[in-house]
């Protein structure tokens, strides 16, 4: 067996071999390895032996994550009336978690690139389930937003380790387009499951165990990790950017508490206003930065890349448009039509499993064939439809003819936009940019999510408002302005999805192609 390594990047270039072998094991001769074979060298047979085990304790800690974005709204009313907090006081449950989430994610990714994606990996997982722990043992509203912020800290190291891990051990297109397609229906589909488990677990058990259930996720996912995962081979120390940390922590602070603010309080709000304007001139200045520093947070080559950054620009707009259907949707069957949490979770059902069969297919089956342009573009464009079909809705409207076509149209745009887009945005990284680079995409779709959050809000309760203007209130007529509403926002959505296909199909490129940096191969 020949191994080849060059710099940071390695290659296992060899066919047939058995190998069974753990790093410390004394076979290595009989598994076509030199006696003094590297650490690095036996790295990557571990790696290769053991990949997808690895995607499975990835997918767990990645499922972890993306569910907790929602299970926790679903309980948040059961929390409100247990701890006895205000309705002002609940939006902090979210917010506390969004504003450490968002904020860290950039440091989150370079921390695991600086001090090993094994060590990062493990803290994360571990802060995660203390912090769901004392969460959901919480006795008052202090101790529960205390544990959301926390919550979102560890989250912050959690998320882009994960997918800078799957970014590290699969390098030969054709595995890495399988266990991409396992991550971007994750990323995709983790939240409409959140909403069903969500619904079971506070209505036949408690809200707190919309928390606990992290536990189980963490523990297997731990087990797993510590079994399967090998610490990373050391490399030169690098300073940590310092002024990068604190411009983007501060800049993406600001953004997400101004259109959390926004949501509540309007756009034309002081507040709103000063936070918004603050995030966009740090934003500015962390880029100024950023080019100017010998050891960068984020280097410039890892977004300036044309795909990588249309990739980015990608999960972007999807997560923008991917909130008018989870929250508006969500809203339409448990307020107009009457479904309760369970039965909204498993409406969503069908979008769910046609989602997974869609990235399963366009990561593993078209994206080594033609390349992420034609798959992003052409879901981006399916999204669309299934939102143009969602404003079909009525007040009486059958879930069979009018909302499940709809979800089945969306599940295909969606599993054909995400996980095609975070696999682009991540192929041909190099390993000491792995984290950041995986931290961008975790960035993207989190500052996505806040700013549809925010401006579908605000254009529906707009609609609504001047719905109902000049007329006598009623329990129908509130229920059509409801509607009217959640029409607005599918609009919205719609638009958003055809001006992402307009931005893929300019910024991504045709055909397979090396994306920057250096590529890891192992051969089989």
């Amino acid at each position: 067996m020949l191994v080849c390594v060059s710099g940071d990047t390695i290659s296992i270039c060899s066919e047939g071999v058995n190998l069974k072998s753990s790093l410390d094991s004394p076979g290595d001769a009989a598994l076509g390895l030199n006696p003094d074979a590297t650490h690095a060298e036996k790295l990557a047979h571990h790696i290769h032996n053991r990949r997808w085990w690895i995607l499975a304790v990835v997918a767990m800690a990645q499922l972890m994550v993306v569910l907790d974005a929602t299970i926790v709204n679903i309980a948040l009313p059961s929390a409100q009336k247990a701890l006895a907090f205000s309705t002002a006081d609940r939006q902090w449950i979210v917010t506390g978690y969004a504003l450490s989430f968002g904020s860290l994610l950039l440091l989150g990714g370079r921390v695991a690139d600086f001090f090993g994606r094994k060590r990062v990996f493990l803290i994360g997982l571990i802060g995660f389930a203390v912090a769901s722990a004392i969460g959901g043992a919480s006795n008052g509203f202090g101790m529960l937003v205390t544990a959301r912020v926390v919550q979102g800290a560890f989250g912050a190291l959690l998320a882009p380790t994960a997918l800078s891990l799957l970014t590290t051990t699969f390098t030969d297109p054709k595995e890495r387009g399988k266990a991409f397609g396992v991550f971007g229906a994750i990323a995709g589909g983790g939240a409409a499951l959140g909403l069903l488990l969500g619904g079971f677990l506070t209505q036949y058990l408690s809200w707190r165990w919309s928390l606990y259930v992290n536990l189980i996720f963490a523990i297997g996912a731990t087990i797993g990790a510590v079994t399967f995962l090998r610490h990373d081979p050391k490399t030169e120390k690098k300073k940590l950017d310092l002024p990068g940390v604190l411009s983007a922590s501060i800049s993406m602070f600001s953004l997400v508490y101004g259109f959390s603010h926004a949501e509540t309080s309007g756009w034309s709000n002081g507040i709103t206003i000063a936070f918004l304007a603050a995030g966009i001139i740090l934003l500015g200045a962390f880029v100024a930065i950023e080019t100017r520093v010998v050891h960068p947070l984020l280097p410039m080559r890892v977004v300036l890349d044309r795909t990588r950054g249309g990739s980015y620009l990608s999960v972007f707009l999807a997560a923008v448009g991917m909130f008018g259907v989870f929250l508006f949707l969500t809203y339409y069957m448990q307020s107009t039509l009457g479904y309760s949490p369970v039965k909204t979770g498993v409406a969503f059902l069908p979008m769910v499993v046609v989602l997974v069969i869609s990235a399963s297919i366009a990561t593993a089956v078209l994206l080594p064939r033609i390349g992420p342009k034609p798959i992003v573009v052409a879901g981006m464009l399916i999204a669309a439809v299934g939102l143009i079909l969602l404003t079909r809705i009525s007040v009486h409207s059958s879930y069979v003819s009018v909302i499940l076509p709809a979800l089945a149209v969306l599940g295909l745009g969606m599993g054909s936009i995400f996980a095609p887009s975070i696999n682009a945005a991540t192929a041909g990284i190099s390993p000491e940019d792995a984290g950041v680079a995986s931290a961008t995409v975790n960035t993207s779709q989190q500052i996505g999510g806040s700013i549809g959050t925010a401006l579908l809000n605000t254009l529906a309760a707009t609609t609504a408002t001047n719905f109902l203007a000049h007329k006598i209130p009623s329990q129908l007529l509130l229920a059509e302005a409801g509607v009217h509403s959640y029409i607005t926002a599918f609009r919205w959505s719609a638009l958003v999805f055809l001006v992402g296909a307009v931005i893929s199909f300019f910024l991504l490129k045709w055909g397979k192609q090396e994306i920057g940096g250096e590529t890891m191969h192992v051969g089989i």
